[in-house]
């Protein structure tokens, strides 16, 4: 009996060990798998070897080959290259926002709390910028009007943001004083604003081989800047009021924060640093854009996290002072959405006819 019992004890270690075998065998399998699921993608190249359009300043490698296939750029997700981190911090940052606006829909009711709409706004805003930058520095290199394209989007993007953050800013971290200062134009205007810049981008990406250096970055900084003094001027009015009578409001922090690191985004949104001071050594890891997007994502996050609890805490201010525009406000949000989308559409068909005559 006792040598029956080792016998089929045996057998089983032997089972295990094949089936241990069978699985090592599958595991070297793995590689092969990724392979045929993700083929060798085609190595980057020189600055040299790319039309003038995808040239970045300092920038020398790590550009992706163009006119391939739509498959090719989405698979470079996974390939190293010099754009690799700007499409990642965008993407992950918007999914972190996606989780966000889940968890807080958990117990505010977007839908039927009008004074919730503006914080819905400005997450679907946040979103819609990260998303559209992401898709931008992942596709816009196959052909010049999809250099194009993708970019205007994302400057569409840029502008919804600019107005969603105004409209929340207003809504929900205005004080009083300030409120009766701008209350008759302050809505109306960020919209002009945000409008604005989305044509100044588009335009200034379009004839920036036209113009001189100075006159594209002032297309494309002026607008966003005056856009951002007035959007901000109802956090920066109650930072100044706050530490002025000494209060204790621990928000105020979150909303020192958010502007601290917008501004450092700013420097390395306008200044190409450190490549410019170390070309050809931030190719893949470091460029100052790069630099601008992890800090405008921490700006974007802490700035949510402010307006959340502003939304809570200051329920009775808001709804005093601001009545019902809530609905008013969700329709200039649309109104200038469509009016952003038609303007970057109508620069695009000039892009493509301009394209159009260069072939001809």
């Amino acid at each position: 009996m006792e040598v029956s019992l080792l016998v089929a004890m045996a057998t089983v270690v032997m089972e295990q060990i094949g089936r241990l075998f069978i699985n090592a065998q599958q595991l070297r399998q793995i590689p092969q798998l990724l392979e045929s699921a993700f083929p060798t993608l085609p190595c980057t190249v020189k600055i040299s070897d790319v039309p003038r359009v995808f040239r970045e300043r300092h920038i020398l490698t790590g550009y992706r080959q163009t006119d391939q296939s739509w498959r090719y750029y989405f698979l470079t997700l996974f390939q190293r290259h010099n754009e690799t981190l700007n499409v990642w911090t965008h993407l992950l940052a918007a999914l972190i926002i996606l989780v966000k606006c889940q968890e807080i829909s958990e117990t505010v009711d977007f839908l039927r709390d009008p004074h919730a709409q503006p914080l819905f706004i400005v997450l679907l805003a946040a979103f819609t910028y990260l998303s559209f930058s992401a898709l931008a520095h992942l596709l816009s290199s196959k052909s010049e009007l999809s250099y194009y394209t993708f970019y205007f989007l994302d400057y569409v993007g840029v502008s919804v943001y600019q107005y969603g953050s105004a409209l929340a800013h207003y809504y929900y971290a205005i004080e009083k004083e300030w409120h009766s200062s701008v209350q008759g134009f302050f809505l109306h205007t960020a919209a002009f604003l945000a409008w604005l810049t989305c044509f100044g981008c588009c335009y200034g990406k379009y004839a920036r081989h036209d113009l001189p250096k100075f006159a594209h970055k002032l297309l494309q900084v002026v607008p966003s800047a005056l856009a951002y003094c007035l959007d901000i001027s109802p956090v920066v009015h109650r930072i100044y009021s706050c530490y002025w009578e000494g209060c204790s409001d621990p928000i105020v922090s979150y909303h020192v924060y958010h502007v601290i690191f917008f501004l450092i985004s700013a420097y390395f949104f306008c200044c190409p640093h450190p490549e410019s001071l170390l070309p050809g050594k931030c190719d893949f890891f470091g460029q100052g854009h790069q630099i601008f997007h992890v800090l405008v994502v921490v700006c974007t996050l802490i700035q949510i996290e402010a307006l959340r609890t502003d939304f809570t805490e200051r329920r009775p201010l808001y709804e005093r002072l601001h009545g019902d525009i809530a609905h008013d406000a969700v329709a200039l949000f649309i109104f200038t959405t469509c009016c952003c989308a038609l303007t970057a559409f109508y620069v695009r068909n000039r892009v493509r006819a301009s394209l159009y005559e260069k072939k001809e």
